[in-house]
């Protein structure tokens, strides 16, 4: 019994530093889709647009880290290469949701996401980050 909990502790520190690597990851990505540093953004400048998009970024990859380690617990090397794989196949399809919604868009949207005022845009970008990651959560099988 004890060895189980060591073992599963063990499991949960390796895991968490995979999750917080991609959580990361997908910080770097949204600064490199808004203009700005993106600590500036938020921590300094206090924008809640940036802080909105970069929340539903966090969110949803730490979703997709769950749900990969949820489905295949059992397997630990599966479930690690599951968490990595799908981990980054999620921030890759937030960059192109983001993408395909600045082209669909008026203006740049990485611009609108830096405007000091609350703005709907960064709803709407928050929401398809968020969404593209219950879509990739939705294929981890």
């Amino acid at each position: 019994m004890l060895e189980d909990l060591l073992e599963g502790a063990g499991r949960s520190i390796v895991f968490g530093l995979v999750g917080i690597g991609l959580m990361a990851v997908g910080f770097l990505l949204i600064d490199l889709l808004t203009p700005g540093k993106l600590r500036d953004l938020i921590w300094v400048e206090k924008n809640p647009n940036a802080a909105l998009l970069l929340a539903a970024n966090q969110v949803g990859i730490a979703l997709i880290v769950f749900t990969a380690i949820f489905t295949s617990y059992n397997d630990f090397v599966e479930g690690l290469l599951s968490t990595v794989i799908f981990g980054l196949l999620g921030i890759a399809v937030m960059a192109v949701a983001f993408l395909v919604l600045d082209w669909m868009t008026p203006g740049k949207l990485g611009e609108v996401i830096c405007t000091p005022e609350r703005h709907p845009g960064a709803l709407v970008s928050a929401a398809s980050h968020f969404g593209a990651a219950l879509i990739v959560c939705a294929c981890i099988a």
